[in-house]
């Protein structure tokens, strides 16, 4: 995630593919930290970076230059190896390179109006994508090889995504998620579900990758803001929970587990006959937990679900209690962990466990 202001010190930021490990850009290079206990593992100091992607635990980097150094180009791809401190490999493009997406097979990179998808062991390029204009960089890739999709706007008028299988190299549908343009998506780990934010801001939709049916809709708020991410959390079915981050600096929890439930009791309700789905769900509050005030207004943030705890002592009957750990990347510098829990009755607790400059940690091992 690639930050839109010169003026944040921090102007990347994305974890790894199982959220062990985190990396950010600055204009001095780039810093990897582990997730768990926040230490610095590997820092290069070379220049300004606007993307940086890992691939899990390994030692290959995808990084892209912010142009700040004539070395730097944002028209260049590196493959660069962490252990040896070499480049593998160089991409060069026409245009910037506003995303890079990869897993143990592919490696995406997406320029404004074109996606190149490669085979990530040879580097030979296996298909040419032309989309419309996306000079945010707006995607969602799920790594796992049974269900490898990536997610790409489809219009810049309305909020339509066009899903491409990357394994099999085709398109596999689009989703008209929503009426004003695509602001923040993001697939599950596993390519199962799809959820989307618009430029309003103001209603998040999960949508199933199989079918491209929707599933659930979500509201934020009532007012208009930037959606800056959305997170699922890990799981093999459907997320127990969705994180947002906003302008607003709130930090907004869907659950769609949930949903579920309740979607089942209104089946047998004069309400579940005569609403559809899609409106009850918008109107339904208990879906929707906040935590206010969680970075500073107007400062991009980056939110990520790094981990899902279920409470195996939970009946059937009753929503599912959780405890959940959501890390936050401040582009002003800050790393933030929360710790949420949710009761069987759907009641939530945050608790700050970590916080730190993600500027001022120096000690590498």
């Amino acid at each position: 995630m690639a930050g839109p202001s010169s003026s944040y010190p921090i102007l990347c930021a994305s974890f790894n593919q199982d959220n062990s490990c985190f990396v950010v850009g600055t204009r001095d290079g780039f810093r990897i930290f582990d997730s768990n206990t926040g230490k610095l593992l590997y820092e290069r100091a070379v220049g300004a970076f606007i993307i940086v992607e890992m691939l899990f635990s390994t030692s290959l980097l995808a990084i892209v230059g912010a142009g700040e150094q004539p070395s730097l180009s944002p028209r260049r791809l590196v493959l660069f190896n962490t252990a040896t401190g070499t480049a593998l490999r160089e991409l060069n493009f026409l245009t910037s390179v506003v995303a890079v997406r990869l897993n143990r097979k592919r490696l995406v990179v997406v320029l404004q109006d074109k996606t190149y998808i490669y085979d990530v062991n040879t580097v030979g390029i296996l298909d040419t994508i032309d989309t419309v204009s996306n000079p945010k960089g707006i995607c969602a890739f799920s790594p796992s090889l049974d269900g490898c999709f990536l997610a790409l706007p489809a219009s810049t008028t309305r909020g339509t995504v066009l899903v491409y299988n990357v394994m099999e190299l085709h398109s596999h549908c689009e989703i008209d998620a929503h009426r004003s343009p695509l602001a923040a998506t993001v697939l599950s780990s596993n390519g199962m579900y799809i959820a989307t934010a618009s430029e309003h801001g103001t209603i998040i939709r999960v949508h199933l990758v199989s079918d491209a049916s929707k599933s659930y809709s979500f509201r934020r708020g009532t007012y208009a803001s930037t959606i800056f991410s959305l997170s699922f959390g890990p799981s093999l079915q459907l997320p127990d929970i969705l994180a947002a981050s906003s302008s607003s600096g709130s930090v907004h929890v869907f659950s769609p587990g949930i949903a579920v439930n309740q979607r089942s009791k209104r089946s047998n309700s004069f309400l579940g006959a005569v609403l559809p789905d899609s409106v009850n769900d918008v109107l339904d509050p208990a879906h929707h937990l906040v935590l206010h005030d969680a970075t500073p207004a107007g400062v991009k943030s980056y939110a990520v679900i790094r981990k899902v705890d279920k409470d195996p002592k939970t009946s059937a009957s009753e929503f599912t209690a959780c405890r959940a750990i959501i890390s936050i990347i401040t582009f002003n510098g800050y790393f933030q962990e929360y710790n949420l829990s949710i009761n069987e009755k759907n009641e939530a607790s945050w608790s700050l466990e970590r916080e730190f400059n993600l500027l001022m940690v120096n000690s590498v091992p």
